[in-house]
């Protein structure tokens, strides 16, 4: 059964740090695009960060700019699973986090093509 499970979310104050944890039930290696999304309460699903193979073995990764030099995407390959470390977390972060996957077919993965779902964890940072 092809599953994505997130663990790691919680309440933090401002400032505060969390590190959520994506492990897949099939192996992702270089063959899949990874994402972390979130949704908050009357917003749209937003695409935080990913990680996605690239030509001749590269390794590339996107971020929204709200959270540039804040959270680090990040692969572990011995345990398959998909990592996104959040530091200096503000209420603006307050949002259900997914994990979500997409098959890699040579060129970059949108949002559309994801189609493998985590379930979600809750992340709320308060002021």
């Amino acid at each position: 059964q092809v599953q994505l499970v997130e663990s790691g979310g919680g309440s933090v104050q401002a400032g505060g740090s969390l590190r959520l944890s994506c492990t897949a039930s099939f192996y992702t290696g270089n063959r899949y695009c990874l994402a972390w999304f979130r949704q908050a309460p009357g917003k749209e699903r937003e695409r935080v960060a990913a990680i996605y193979p690239g030509p001749n073995g590269a390794v590339n990764t996107y971020y929204v700019d709200s959270v540039k030099e804040r959270f680090t995407i990040s692969k572990d390959n011995v345990k398959n699973a998909l990592i996104l470390q959040m530091n200096d977390l503000k209420p603006e972060d307050t949002a259900m986090y997914f994990c979500a996957a997409s098959e890699y077919i040579g060129k970059t993965c949108v949002d559309d093509d994801y189609d493998i779902w985590g379930q979600g964890t809750q992340v709320t940072a308060s002021s």
